[in-house]
């Protein structure tokens, strides 16, 4: 008992940027990024929102993908950057709670939520027929609901039992936000059982709806092969293409970071991965689907033309 108390204190996140110009060049692109993010993301909900030619279900759920990168990267990088100018890198316990749900319930419904897109795509390409009966406003709604339902109960969790481990006096985070598995190096008990409670988590969560997007986009790269029209195949493979690599950019990292034991992380490998899926993610969604897809890029002309008629 000695070692440590089990009342817990500001904690003290060590950031991403070293105190180098290396350092200053990092913040400038993150704050770049971050701007980025929050300008692709709320053009993508506004668009969705006055274009009636987007007000389908795969559109819905697009503009779900862009509010959930808008809070996920917004609950990471201004206290970072806040760190970083005012020199103040502590972060108070509910601070940390808070900041720490927030990641994990979005970081879960955005997985769910891809998941949920794979199989709109896939009832569209293989069941066209079908797609107004199977993809309905009621599955949408209850697709989404569901999502952040989810994500909330297992945050809720994970972080109940997370702030409740008792910690050594040392309470500095060797990351740039309240991530759970960074804070169980900081433990004074053995926490395996509760790594093996985010082993399992992350199987269920991530890897499981991946397999499930794997094996749906499988069937549709055979469907997209035999398809008469050169124009439909197209616009399939553009669109499937489209989610694919936004799959892959958050899938990866995540499942990598939280399926390894502790023992085969290391901070800075962890810090890097973090920012694939925490910052860079948000950032390129709207600009993979805008720029790949006519649709997108038709809405923007015409709000743009909309715009300039009302100016004159």
């Amino acid at each position: 008992m000695e070692n440590y108390n089990q009342t817990l204190t500001d904690f003290l996140l060590l950031g991403l940027f070293p105190p180098s110009r290396i350092g200053l060049f990092l913040f400038i692109l993150i704050v770049f990024i971050f701007l980025m993010a929050l300008f692709g993301n709320l053009s993508m909900i506004i668009l969705i929102i006055v274009d009636p030619h987007l007000h389908t279900p795969m559109y819905f759920l697009l503009s779900q993908l862009s509010l959930m990168d808008l809070n996920y990267i917004s609950t990471i990088v201004p206290k970072m950057v806040s760190g970083y100018l005012f020199g103040n890198k502590s972060i108070s316990l509910i601070g940390c709670e808070v900041q720490s749900f927030f990641f994990l319930t979005l970081a879960v419904a955005e997985a769910l939520l891809l998941t949920s897109m794979a199989y709109d795509r896939y009832v569209a390409i293989c069941f066209p027929l079908h797609y107004p009966i199977r993809m309905s406003k009621k599955l949408c709604v209850l697709m989404i609901t569901g999502s952040w339902t989810i994500g909330s109960i297992n945050s809720c969790a994970h972080t109940v039992y997370a702030f409740h481990i008792p910690y050594c006096h040392t309470r500095a985070i060797n990351h740039f936000f309240c991530d759970v598995p960074a804070m169980l190096t900081l433990a004074c008990m053995d926490t395996w059982v509760y790594e093996y409670t985010v082993f399992v988590s992350t199987t269920l969560l991530i890897v499981f709806p991946f397999i499930g997007i794997a094996c749906s986009y499988g069937q549709v790269l055979l469907a997209i092969c035999r398809m008469q029209s050169t124009e439909g195949r197209k616009k399939a493979y553009s669109t499937c293409s489209t989610h694919l690599t936004v799959v892959t950019f958050y899938y990866a990292p995540f499942a990598y970071t939280y399926l390894r034991p502790r023992s085969l992380r290391t901070p800075i490998e962890d810090k890097a991965l973090a920012v694939l899926y925490t910052i860079l993610t948000p950032m390129l969604n709207p600009i993979i689907y805008s720029l790949r897809n006519k649709e997108v890029i038709g809405a923007l002309r015409r709000l743009i033309q909309k715009i300039s008629f009302v100016k004159m």
